[in-house]
């Protein structure tokens, strides 16, 4: 056979510096994104996101050079994109393994999405396109590290808030309904009310307690309530969170 004449170390048949310096790039990027993962303490780490990156660079080495020596022969053809299309199809197992639901709260996306990545930085050291494997080891950093306080902001101005709102006022001019009115119209949600008694000394006075939730501004509201003349104290005392899972 024809290639078998070819030297087993010749470094110009795909195995030479250029291939062993994307197989170093690879190893870079994927070990600095899996110190990322391993800092949080994640299921798959620094190794597991290693061995990713710099298995799927030597896939994609061997999908380009492996099989030069038999392109030439006749009844032969190949297509190197097939390499690459298992590649991203085994991933998905290792993925898979490390999304799991506890407590009704799935756990493990954002791990499983980072071994994908380190996945297709591997395969771009090993393709020859090493700008792209930088521009998204930075991307993922950015993305892991800066959005996650705006995460937690957007969760934090969308998830409803538990509100309790203490009114005194004075009786006899059917306030109530439209201090209740007053709070759905500015996006709260009235969850309980409940009528307190008041001393007998109180006089005409009244006392109700409103639990609302919603995302609005809940001091705003205690203010509008109270520059009604007819309310005579707004105590306002904040609940627990509805915390979200993401």
């Amino acid at each position: 056979m024809p290639w078998l004449a070819v030297p087993l170390w010749d470094v110009t048949q795909g195995q030479g510096p250029r291939q062993l310096a994307e197989l170093g790039l690879a190893l870079l990027l994927s070990s600095l994104i899996g110190l990322e993962r391993e800092a949080q303490q994640k299921s798959a780490g620094l190794r597991t996101h290693t061995l990713v990156g710099v298995a799927s660079a030597l896939m994609m080495e061997v999908s380009q050079h492996g099989f030069l020596q038999v392109l030439h022969l006749d009844n032969v053809s190949f297509d190197p994109s097939r390499v690459a299309a298992q590649i991203v199809s085994g991933i998905g197992f290792i993925g898979g393994g490390l999304i799991f639901v506890r407590r009704d709260a799935v756990r493990g996306l954002t791990t499983a999405a980072t071994v994908w990545l380190t996945c297709a930085v591997g395969m771009a050291c090993g393709g020859g396109l090493p700008i792209l494997a930088l521009a998204v080891t930075a991307l993922h950093f950015l993305v892991v590290r800066g959005y996650a306080p705006l995460s937690r902001r957007l969760s934090a101005a969308t998830t409803p808030a538990t509100v309790e709102l203490r009114l005194t006022y004075l009786t006899g001019q059917a306030l109530l309904p439209q201090l209740m009115q007053l709070c759905t119209r500015r996006g709260f949600r009235i969850l309980e009310v409940r009528a307190d008694r008041l001393p007998r000394h109180a006089g005409a006075a009244a006392q109700v307690l409103l639990r609302l939730e919603g995302t609005a501004d809940a001091g705003r509201l205690a203010s509008e309530l109270f520059q009604d003349e007819n309310v005579l104290d707004v105590q306002l005392r904040l609940g627990e969170e509805e915390a979200g899972d993401a």
